[in-house]
């Protein structure tokens, strides 16, 4: 599905280096989490991957399903069937949940009359507890961090991507958020065989997943690939059994 091949990333308005030959493949149906300290680059990659506007690749090429989609725009890479959940979703004043939806499924060439669409979407509002009401709301307009990232999923559900990349989803969420998120992840997995690409330390969460692959980012590379064990063994113990020194970036603020 996606391969990630001898990828390097920079800021866009410099020349500073923030990773460095990544390598990385994501086949069907899988779970993947990347983990690391603060400053080794974790969100800097999907979002280079993304193309978002603060970074650049260079070297090498990311292709999914067979497809070059390196120099892809965010546009095209969300049509091929990638869905990205930032760590703080930004909010649209002006523009109702309905609107996007809706525009983002005739983007995809997806044609749905209205009762259609809204019956679909009362069903993914029960999936995610939100009010029916929901859908004339601006697009995070006044929503806390927990319902931002409800949000999100609401997309997910209704885009029906393939593979699904989720930064720091858990952030802001409390315990009954955080399970509810899990088991839609989960269950939207199940339900279409969609891949998961997940940055996260949460062990609760990462345990709702079976069989996942993990990867630790440390000096500007993946350091680590291990299983279950690993993501275990670090959030007990942390990052100590690696030498760290060097390896972090102090002053990277584009994480």
């Amino acid at each position: 599905m996606l391969k990630i091949q001898d990828i390097s990333v920079y800021v866009s308005d410099g020349n500073k280096e923030l990773l460095h030959g990544i390598n990385l493949e994501i086949n069907d149906g899988t779970t993947h989490v990347i983990m690391g300290p603060n400053g080794t680059g974790k969100s800097s990659l999907v979002k280079a991957l993304m193309h978002h506007p603060a970074y650049k690749m260079s070297g090498g090429s990311v292709l999914y399903n067979g497809d070059d989609i390196t120099n892809l725009s965010p546009s095209d890479i969300a049509k091929k069937g990638i869905y990205y959940i930032s760590q703080s979703p930004v909010s649209v004043e002006g523009i109702t949940n309905m609107e996007m939806l809706r525009t983002s499924l005739l983007d995809m060439g997806i044609k749905e009359d209205i009762f259609t669409f809204k019956k679909e979407c009362n069903k993914i509002c029960e999936k995610l507890n939100l009010p029916k009401s929901f859908l004339n709301r601006y697009i995070n307009e006044g929503m806390s961090g927990g319902e931002r990232k409800k949000n999100e999923l609401f997309g997910m559900w209704l885009l029906k991507p393939s593979l699904v990349i989720l930064d720091e989803i858990d952030s802001g969420l409390d315990v009954d958020a955080l399970k509810l998120v899990g088991k839609n992840l989960r269950e939207y997995q199940e339900e279409t065989g969609a891949s998961l690409l997940l940055i996260t330390h949460q062990e609760k969460l990462i345990k709702m997943f079976k069989d996942v692959s993990v990867h630790v980012i440390l000096g500007k590379n993946i350091k680590e690939n291990g299983d279950i064990l690993l993501a275990e063994d670090i959030i007990q113990n942390g990052f100590l059994k690696y030498d760290v020194t060097n390896e972090v970036d102090s002053d990277l603020e584009y994480e």
